[in-house]
Order: structure tokens, then C-alpha cells, then sequence
């Protein structure tokens, strides 16, 4: 493996989302219009400042996450993707993975996505029956799940998907079955996270007033052996906390964060780690407000050149 001073990955974060989710303390925001150039230029603008900072070096990943990354166009992504290669020099297995929620809109992108660069897919699926899916907020059923999960298998050659247990009400013997048709459809990863309540959620104030009760924590504790064995004896170990994959299979993104390896974070919320002078300095990005406010001055110029009257000049 490669010293962390002379390869890098790049988290990409999309700050946006069709609805929050309750148990979400990500900095995700629910927005019905995106002016998705102007974010594209500063998420661009901000690679290239990043660049300035770490010189040249290997791209061992790119991680588009959120948020909602598949609620961008396909080709805003390639886009991205294309910046940040020829900034940086791609490995030769570049891995880049996209985080995707299954519903029908963002599906039927898949396939341009791969067209544009994604080789790998995880899909936000959190529970394969509808009455915990509407608990859990999330926007698709338990058929378009299992359809999301059918159409990322046939078109990306690496997909994982995520599903949260110890939720309200679940038994043990409900997680097991759940876990049991999940490793039914043949894919090599899967992320597993325990629900967990977080200051400053939806669920936060239901949760203290009882109005949202947890599994007691002996049938939690069960429940996290159960999947450590379940997935141990289906040749899935757990490689971090809460993600599991067979031998190779394993996301080299998330390796990146747990060898302490060098990533940088870009996009509003976005945390990073990068040896400079050799010194290791953790990151985090606030604002791209500078990148936003450059590509609105130059689209205000555009549409002023176009309706005939002064194009305005601005400064780069």
C-alpha cells in the first residue's frame, strides 16, 4: 500500500435530499430546486483548490455521498469525476462509488451513471417491509427496494446496500429473516448500522418523551452477535464496525479512513485528512459559498450576453 503522502481518495458531498429522514444528523437539506451547474462549478473550484494543497498524487477513490448524490444528473457526476482524474492521477482500479436511494426516478439512472464513471453503487434501502420503511421516513417501498437492488446487480459489477436494525418493535427472529433475505440476493457487500438516536433529529423528541420506544439494549446486543454471526458464517465478516464483505470485496474508501490514509473531504459538511509537510491535518469544510458565488456572477453574465444587453465581465 502506498504512503498516505502520495495517494489520495476524495469524499464529494451533495448536501441535498428529496425529504429528511428522522433519524438523519447528516448535513442534508430538503431543497425542490437546484441550480446543479453552479454547484457543480464550485464543487469543481474546490478540487482544484484542494489540488493546490496536495500536488500531484494516485487517486485510489472518489465517494460521492450525502445527502442524495443520485438526485444529481448523471452527467454532472461525469463531469466531477473527469475534473478530478485529470487533476489527480487515477489508480488502475479507481474505485468510485456512489450512494443511491431506490426509488424509480434515480434507478432508471443507473445505468447512465456507470456510462459516466461509477463503478460502484450502495443503495440506502434500510428495511425490506413498508411498515418500517414509513417508520424510518424513507420515500420507496419494499418492492422498489428489492427491484433498486435487481437493477444495481445486473448493472454495476460492485453494489452494497444498507439496512438498519434494533428498530422500534423488531424481534430477533423478524432481524434474522430480514438478514436472511437480504444475503439472498447474492451481493458481496452489505452495511448493517444499529439505530441510533441523535441529537437534533425528528426522532430525538419522540424518543425522550417515549413516544418511540428502542428494543431494550440486552436484545440489541443480541441482535449486533447475531448479525457478527450470520454474516461470518456466510463469508461476510465485518472488516469495520458496520460494514461487511467478502475477501477483496471490501469498499477501499472506507479502507482509506480506517488505515489513516489521506482523503479529502469537498462539498459543504465534508470532513478530510491530508499529510502536508509531514504533518497530518484533519479538514473541514464549513461553506463553498466562494465556488457558488463565481459560477452565479458567470451565469448572470450569460443570460445577460444572451438578452441582448452589456455582458458583464467578472473576475476569475
Amino acid at each position: 500500500m502506498d504512503s498516505s503522502a502520495s495517494t489520495l481518495s476524495i469524499y464529494i458531498h451533495w448536501p441535498f435530499c428529496l425529504s429528511k429522514c428522522p433519524y438523519c444528523d447528516f448535513n442534508s437539506h430538503v431543497r425542490q430546486s437546484i441550480d446543479e451547474i453552479a454547484w457543480q462549478n464550485a464543487l469543481i473550484h474546490e478540487l482544484k483548490r484542494t489540488f493546490n494543497l496536495t500536488g500531484p498524487r494516485q487517486l485510489q477513490s472518489i465517494f460521492f455521498g450525502g445527502g442524495t448524490p443520485s438526485l444529481m444528473h448523471p452527467k454532472t457526476v461525469g463531469v466531477i469525476i473527469e475534473a478530478a482524474t485529470t487533476l489527480w492521477t487515477p489508480s488502475k482500479d479507481l474505485e468510485i462509488t456512489l450512494e443511491a436511494n431506490p426509488n424509480s426516478v434515480e434507478v432508471s439512472r443507473f445505468k447512465e451513471l456507470r456510462q459516466n464513471g461509477v463503478n460502484r453503487i450502495s443503495v440506502g434501502i434500510q428495511a425490506l417491509n413498508d411498515p418500517d420503511l414509513k417508520l424510518l421516513g424513507r420515500q420507496h417501498s419494499a418492492e422498489e427496494a428489492m427491484k433498486a437492488i435487481e437493477t444495481a446487480i445486473s448493472t454495476f459489477d460492485r453494489i452494497s446496500f444498507d439496512l438498519i436494525y434494533a428498530r422500534p418493535g423488531q424481534t430477533l427472529e423478524a432481524w434474522e429473516h430480514e438478514l436472511s433475505n437480504a444475503l439472498a440476493f447474492g451481493t458481496t457487500h452489505l452495511s448493517l448500522y444499529q439505530l441510533t438516536i441523535e441529537p437534533g433529529t425528528a426522532f430525538a423528541p419522540l424518543f425522550a418523551r417515549g413516544d418511540l420506544v428502542l428494543p431494550e439494549e440486552n436484545l440489541s446486543a443480541d441482535m449486533f452477535e447475531l448479525t457478527q454471526s450470520i454474516m461470518g458464517k456466510n463469508g461476510m465478516p465485518a472488516y469495520e464496525i458496520s460494514n461487511h464483505a467478502k475477501a477483496g470485496a471490501e469498499c477501499r474508501h472506507n479502507l482509506v479512513y480506517w488505515r489513516y490514509q489521506d482523503y479529502a473531504g469537498v462539498g459543504p459538511g465534508a470532513h478530510g485528512r491530508l499529510s502536508l509537510n509531514e504533518k497530518k491535518y484533519a479538514t473541514r469544510q464549513k461553506k463553498i459559498t466562494r465556488g457558488l458565488a463565481k459560477s452565479n456572477r458567470r451565469a448572470r453574465s450569460r443570460r445577460r450576453g444572451s438578452s441582448g444587453t452589456k455582458r458583464v465581465r467578472t473576475r476569475s
